[in-house]
């Protein structure tokens, strides 16, 4: 009978027990973990596929950074597997490794990609290896984080190990910052800028009165930022008659449905807003910048 209690409270004990999303993280306030996915660098003249391929050091780089990754339980997509997801046609249509890498980042879903460059030293004492690895919100391609490493000089021409010493410890030091600067997103939301302008042939300005309440159109622009931002913040950097300019909108990390919350997303609320006010307008949206401009 004293075992069966003894056992009856063990068993209660344990699924009572907060549940952990990660170490320090429980069910009521959990760690959101990015996608990550690592991709090489490229200059702007020069091929994302025809780098990879050419350079042993970059892939090993490539790979042990996505390994490291892996290792602490993040989700990666691989960088390969999107490429060639791309129709053959459309990759050698992009004019640049800018553009191939843009259009990968939007396949893969990422939340933070991060670019893995290996620069190599040969001198009379020895060569080595250095790694610089670059973090970005896929998103609006902010900085998020960065560290450099590099390998002890050894009389050796094999850039791939010296690779591999060069990165020890660096990928988690890395990874921390991000998780960081990805929790701050998560709580305060991302940012982006919209710029309000009037074609040419509008007999419409900022001063021009609309809705049943006869409100100035600037304060109806503003009142509406204000409902939609995300936890309310934003910021105007300035009104005149023919623009409004706001430097900093807030919007959340995903959807109501999970997905990652997209600039044309905010956008396409906001010309349904002007619609309702009577007012055409025309949209462009670049990555986290929104142009609009009123008819």
């Amino acid at each position: 009978m004293r075992l069966f209690t003894f056992l009856m409270v063990a068993l209660l004990s344990a699924t009572s027990s907060p549940a952990y999303s990660q170490a320090g993280a429980t069910s009521e306030h959990p760690t959101v973990q990015p996608t990550i996915m690592v991709i090489p660098f490229a200059k702007e003249e020069e091929q994302l596929r025809t780098v990879l391929e050419n350079d042993a050091a970059l892939r090993v780089a490539v790979t042990k950074v996505k390994e490291g990754f892996d290792d602490r339980g993040y989700s990666t997509i691989d960088f390969r597997a999107k490429l060639n997801q791309l129709n053959n046609d459309r990759v050698m249509e992009m004019e640049n490794a800018t553009s191939l890498k843009q259009e990968v980042i939007e396949l893969s879903g990422a939340d933070i990609y991060v670019e893995v460059e290996v620069q190599k030293t040969r001198t009379g004492t020895g060569n080595s290896a250095t790694v610089v690895m670059t973090a970005y919100d896929a998103f609006s391609s902010q900085s998020l984080a960065n560290k450099v490493a590099s390998s002890p000089k050894f009389y050796t021409d094999d850039y791939g190990k010296l690779t591999e010493r060069a990165l020890g410890n660096t990928v988690e030091e890395l990874l921390n910052t991000i998780q960081l600067k990805f929790d701050d997103i998560v709580e305060n939301g991302r940012t982006i800028t919209m710029s309000i302008t009037f074609d040419v042939a509008s007999d419409k300005d900022m001063d021009t009165e609309v809705g049943t309440g006869g409100d100035l159109l600037s304060d109806s622009i503003e009142d509406w930022i204000a409902d939609n931002a995300y936890e309310g913040y934003y910021h105007v950097q300035g009104v005149t008659a023919t623009k409004l300019l706001v430097d900093a909108i807030k919007v959340p990390l995903k959807d109501e449905n999970g997905r990652n919350f997209r600039a044309s997303r905010f956008a396409g609320q906001f010309r349904n807003h002007l619609k309702a006010l009577g007012l055409e307008a025309t949209r462009d949206v670049q990555g986290n910048r929104i142009f609009i401009t009123i008819q």
